[in-house]
This record gives structure tokens, C-alpha cells and sequence, in this order.
């Protein structure tokens, strides 16, 4: 059974890109945690994040980069941290969260609500500057 992300990936669930390449997906979170709250993910589906093969862990990383300058300058936040949990989608993926203080690390465990016109105004603020 492939989990919601493949189905994301294979466009039989729509979703807010914001990039993808032949190895990866990024994608606004439609549950966010605050605005900017970006997934990153493997177009291989793949549990758990160390158990991807190393050319796919190697290169998570750079492709999440130019993502993460664009959240940075989009919403001016201090910076963008990774933060990796994978328990509600069995598939690996990284969280991109725009933070501004170590209180934020508590992004995750919080959730807002958003409609689709806000999450389309997101996705276009990130995407003018990728």
C-alpha cells in the first residue's frame, strides 16, 4: 500500500508544490505548524529517514537547501530548521519550519488552521524566491 506522500508524488492527491527533481518532492504541509512549514521527501518510499539508500540521505540536503533560503527570505524568520519525526506517514520525509526562537522547537506539537486560499498564497510568497 503506498502511503499519502506517493500518492502526492504521483499527483493522485493534490498538493501545494513547491519543487521536485528526479529524487525528490517538497511540498507545503497542509497541517502546518506555523506559515512556511514545507515537507521534503524521497520519491522512493522508504520508512525511515536513515535507512534510505545513501545517495538519496546525501542529497536530501542539497535539494532542501535552496527551499529553505526561499522560506528563510519569504518570511523573514531567523532561520529554517529541519526537524525529522516520521510517526504519522510511514515515509520518509523532513519537516522545513521557519523558526525565530528556541520555543518554536515546539512547532511540531501544534497545528493551524489554514484554507486552501492561504495555503496557495504560501506556496506563491516561497516560490518567488526559488
Amino acid at each position: 500500500m503506498s502511503s499519502i506522500f506517493s500518492k502526492i508524488i504521483a499527483g493522485e492527491v493534490p498538493s501545494y508544490k513547491i519543487a521536485e527533481n528526479e529524487k525528490f518532492f517538497a511540498f507545503l504541509d497542509i497541517f502546518p505548524s506555523v506559515e512556511g512549514h514545507v515537507l521534503v521527501v524521497p520519491k522512493i518510499e522508504i520508512d525511515k529517514l536513515f535507512d534510505l539508500p545513501t545517495e538519496y540521505l546525501d542529497g536530501i540536503l542539497s535539494f532542501a537547501k535552496p527551499i529553505a533560503n526561499a522560506i528563510q527570505q519569504a518570511f523573514g524568520c531567523d532561520r529554517v530548521n529541519i526537524i525529522t519525526i516520521g510517526f504519522e506517514v510511514p515515509h520518509a520525509h523532513i519537516h522545513l519550519i521557519p523558526m525565530n526562537e528556541m520555543g518554536d522547537m515546539n512547532a511540531l506539537s501544534k497545528k493551524i488552521k489554514v484554507t486552501p486560499e492561504k495555503l496557495k498564497e504560501v506556496q506563491e510568497k516561497i516560490l518567488k524566491y526559488l
